[in-house]
């Protein structure tokens, strides 16, 4: 199953201009309590990219590399809803969702009274709606609202939303190397943050789909849509649901060979193309499943345009390290 169907692009071709700048900035307190409550990822070495047997070579997951990152840091969650809505109140900014005035949502989650206002469906991945109304603000369509859901993972932001946010906020959107390193929590070529078993012990370790895809989801991991942002354990650094939950936003531009060849541009805190038509995206969904999107293992990528948004796609931010702490 392609890339795209994992996450379908909803912008690109609708000519609405960029969103305007944001007005505010978060209080210098605020910005320096976010900084502060962030984790510090050590500099060093680690192995990026993936060749196992579960591997998708068509979307660049190798070579296996190693590259050497700076320290940073970075969240140890997704951003909330509460978080977004803190965001929104201070900036006046208005979503990409919003301006187009609609976003997909996953069929089974659509809100009963956003069923009348379905305008199509995504032809490669029918379960995809793209229904009017749907945005941060009413994940499920009008009808649902955040409130309910205000420690889950913020969805239907675009990458310039999420930019947008990062820079209120006083931060950024990681680098995609920054969020694999990040995400593997100092284990070496595993598939998940936490080893190489989905279930060690037995016991469920992040939310993703359980049953027949896309039929039945039994929800033996707790969860049918999102999961609230610290649900499960952390990985050795402490990030929380880096496989599956909501897709995540990176900065880098995407391609599948940029960064196929050794130079130091690709090997030393890599930044990934200097343009490109999609931005990456990392970690899958609580959507993905063995048989139809394999990509919540750590290495797994895909991408989408800029400003597209889905049910299924957040994100968490970075910052580089004060100077005074190098």
């Amino acid at each position: 199953m392609s890339g795209a169907c994992c996450a379908p692009a909803s912008g690109g071709d609708r000519g609405l201009p960029e969103p305007s700048a944001v007005r505010l900035q978060a209080s210098e307190r605020d910005r320096a309590q976010g900084l502060r409550a962030m984790l510090r990822i050590p500099g060093g070495t680690f192995s990026m990219g993936g060749d196992d047997a579960d591997a998708f070579p068509e979307d660049g997951e190798g070579p296996v590399r190693a590259v050497r990152l700076s320290p940073f840091l970075i969240d140890a969650t997704a951003v909330t809803n509460r978080q977004f809505a803190a965001f929104v109140r201070g900036s006046g900014y208005r979503t990409d969702a919003e301006r187009y005035g609609w976003s997909y949502v996953f069929y089974a989650l659509v809100h009963p009274e956003a069923r009348h206002l379905v305008r199509d469906k995504v032809a490669q991945a029918p379960w995809w709606l793209a229904v009017e109304g749907a945005c941060w603000q009413a994940p499920y369509g009008p009808g649902s609202s955040w409130t309910e859901l205000s420690n889950h993972p913020v969805v239907h932001v675009s990458w310039r939303d999420a930019s947008a946010y990062a820079a209120w906020a006083g931060k950024r959107l990681p680098t995609e190397a920054e969020w694999e390193r990040a995400a593997r929590g100092g284990l070496e070529r595993s598939r998940f943050p936490w080893g190489d078993e989905l279930l060690p012990r037995g016991q469920h370790r992040c939310n993703i789909w359980q049953g027949r895809f896309p039929q039945v989801n039994t929800g033996e991991d707790g969860y049918l849509g999102t999961a609230p942002v610290k649900t499960y354990r952390p990985n050795n650094f402490g990030l929380y649901n880096t496989s599956g939950n909501v897709w995540e936003w990176c900065s880098d531009w995407w391609s599948t060979t940029w960064h196929a060849a050794d130079r130091p541009e690709t090997r030393q805190d890599p930044a990934g193309p200097p343009a490109g038509e999609a931005k990456v995206i990392r970690g899958g969904s609580y959507l993905c499943h063995a048989s139809y999107c394999n990509r919540y293992r750590v290495a797994a990528r895909t991408s989408n345009t800029p400003d597209s948004s889905t049910g299924h796609m957040g994100f968490r931010c970075a910052a580089d390290l004060p100077r005074t702490v190098r």
